[in-house]
């Protein structure tokens, strides 16, 4: 009897071995987003921000090779921090015979272009013209050089494919204003 009892547990624990749910790999921003926070689990701290002086916006910049001067603004007497970018025209290509299919897979891939200079920084800001003229469009490049940006500009697809031309040129704002 006492082995009957023995064979018994072990095949309930055998069999409770087997049932156990799988556990998932579950990304971070699936827990943020899907994991609902009690308000009492959570600790509060303000964090401060981080606040560079011009002087050292303008040392780091510099380290990384891009054009700065200051200016002095007569009416205020604030010292504004001037950057060059580079604007990249998106002119109207020579090569502009792609059927309907091909300028579809053509505007999607400029626009995973597009997205992904602006996620690795590379570019501020990208837009077309409301007109049909020549200047298609532009984008605002936050790079060190003109070369760089050329080359980004010229690794566009539609660039690539003829259908869009570029014509890249220094640009110079005040560090840290945004468009209103």
């Amino acid at each position: 009897m006492r082995t009957f009892s023995l064979v018994i547990l072990l095949l309930l624990f055998l069999a409770s071995c087997k049932n156990e749910p799988k556990i998932e790999p579950v990304e971070v921003k699936d827990i943020l987003t899907e994991t609902p926070i009690e308000k009492d689990s959570v600790i509060e701290k303000e964090i401060e921000p981080i606040v560079k002086t011009s002087k050292q916006i303008k040392e780091e910049l510099t380290k990384k090779g891009f054009k700065t001067f200051d200016y002095v603004d007569k009416k205020t007497k604030d010292t504004i921090l001037m950057q060059q970018y580079f604007i990249a025209f998106l002119k109207t290509g020579s090569i502009r015979g792609q059927n309907e299919e091909e300028s579809e897979e053509l505007q999607k891939l400029h626009m995973e272009h597009l997205a992904k200079m602006y996620a690795m920084g590379y570019a501020d800001i990208s837009g077309p013209f409301g007109d049909d003229g020549e200047i298609r469009g532009i984008t605002i490049y936050n790079v060190p050089t003109l070369k760089m940006a050329d080359s980004l500009a010229k690794s566009d697809p539609m660039v690539k494919a003829g259908r869009l031309t570029i014509e890249v040129h220094p640009w110079w704002a005040a560090k840290g204003y945004s468009l209103r």
